[in-house]
């Protein structure tokens, strides 16, 4: 029922390529550019800006755009509506996880989320906090999980689930004779956290700040774009890392990694759901309820 090609448009018009549009829609690009062409034909403009092999959207573009997006928002929910009344559970969710969530905590409850309900096409991408919130802006997925503590007032946040994070050092470093340290003690070892924009950082610097100290007063020795990556790089090292503890459960459990607790200093955080601002039912309240019930 769905117009196809305002799907086609509204994924070029994200991508700002072709290419990627083909990519993301399993659809081979010239027939991308055939059903662009057909939008053109039938408004009589052109909707991109051609510039080698970069395009733009052209203000009638920006306006097609605009009422694409609520378009086919509204047959989303047309289509979820209409199948709740025989009682099925058809449809597609986009969803996008900051990196310890979509790493961690989703994989299994997608699995069997997807055996509940085989009719519900699913996708996921990842990336940090703020990627997230950008992709829910941009309207490239319908649902965010979320790290931290961001809050933008064009986005509403619902949370599902506590976390904490810990402080982590190899069971084979020279720093493992430690059980418990002070924050002063903290400061000075070798540090590995997380990059700018991810929720974990987010989260250690809030906590830092009631002890009066920044990031910039720690003896940081590295900062890396995922959990994965601190934990190979403290299997070599000696330093420490501050980490979510569902990432390091079994490393801990397995004798790889070790907690070393912090005294006085507490590091907890919500992971959330984050949609859009007026956005509700759909196939994303059924999954939201979905986690929500494992917690």
């Amino acid at each position: 029922m769905i117009d196809f090609r305002l799907k086609v448009f509204c994924s070029v018009a994200h991508n700002l390529s072709f290419t990627k549009a083909s990519k993301e829609l399993y659809v081979s690009q010239p027939a991308i550019s055939k059903h662009i062409q057909e939008l053109e034909t039938e408004y009589s403009t052109r909707l991109f800006e051609r510039m080698g092999t970069h395009i733009t959207l052209t203000p009638e573009g920006e306006l097609l755009l605009s009422h694409a997006e609520k378009i086919l928002k509204q047959y989303k929910q047309l289509d979820f509506e209409m199948n709740l009344l025989s009682q099925q559970h058809i449809g597609e969710l986009r969803l996008g996880a900051s990196t310890t969530i979509a790493q961690y905590v989703l994989p299994a409850y997608l699995a069997t989320f997807q055996q509940k309900f085989k009719q519900i096409k699913l996708s996921l991408i990842n990336g940090n906090t703020r990627d997230i919130e950008k992709a829910l802006e941009e309207h490239r997925i319908d649902l965010g999980l979320i790290e931290g503590c961001s809050r933008q007032n064009y986005l509403h946040y619902t949370p599902f689930m506590r976390d904490e994070l810990v402080c982590i050092t190899s069971t084979r470093s020279r720093l493992a004779q430690y059980d418990e340290i002070t924050v002063d003690e903290l400061r000075k070892l070798p540090l590995v956290i997380r990059e700018s924009g991810s929720g974990s950082l987010e989260v250690l610097e809030k906590a830092l700040a009631l002890h009066q100290l920044k990031l910039a007063q720690l003896n940081i020795i590295m900062q890396m774009g995922t959990t994965e990556g601190i934990k190979r790089f403290l299997y070599n090292t000696d330093s420490v890392g501050v980490v979510s503890i569902q990432a390091v459960s079994s490393d801990i459990a397995e004798g790889r990694l070790k907690v070393i607790d912090i005294s006085d200093f507490n590091c907890e955080r919500e992971f959330c759901f984050v949609q859009n601002a007026g956005q509700t039912g759909g196939v994303e309240s059924d999954f939201m309820r979905y986690i929500m019930r494992k917690y």
